[in-house]
């Protein structure tokens, strides 16, 4: 296990946030959102966190590079439901020579919903893993 962190359920603990509207299409028979759809939710936050930082992650798909999920946590703490305004709240929390740790937030106003750390493998096209581009190591240390 690579996982080394626990995320914060402090809001001010996390230098990025990232809305999404829960789709009706994400809810169980409950009315909930089911738990699948909170993966989807934490890539999108990542994708939006490169992009706002100026590197898109198409960028480190062209320079042969992909981001492979090594492991996920999630620990739900209270059901969201169709048409709320979830914020996705992440920080960086760890990087090695080949891996980076991401902590996400997840909630509705001030109530938290969820906690979730995720763990990425830099690898090549051959899903080899490889180092971490300096970009992103710095895009990382920097978050």
């Amino acid at each position: 296990m690579r996982l080394t962190h626990t995320p914060s359920q402090a809001p001010a603990d996390y230098s990025f946030a990232h809305d999404i509207r829960v789709r009706f299409c994400e809810t169980d028979a409950m009315g909930i959102v089911h738990h699948a759809a909170y993966l989807p939710y934490l890539e999108e936050a990542r994708v939006a966190w490169m992009r706002e930082r100026g590197h898109p992650y198409e960028r480190l798909r062209s320079e042969g590079f992909d981001a492979a999920v090594l492991e996920v946590f999630m620990q739900y703490l209270r059901p969201s439901r169709f048409d709320e305004i979830v914020a996705v709240r992440l920080q960086v929390v760890e990087t090695t020579r080949t891996t980076f740790q991401v902590a996400y937030l997840l909630t509705v106003g001030d109530e938290v919903r969820a906690t979730g750390v995720t763990v990425h493998g830099c690898v090549d096209a051959n899903g080899r893993p490889v180092r971490l581009p300096a970009w992103l190591r710095d895009l990382a240390t920097d978050a």
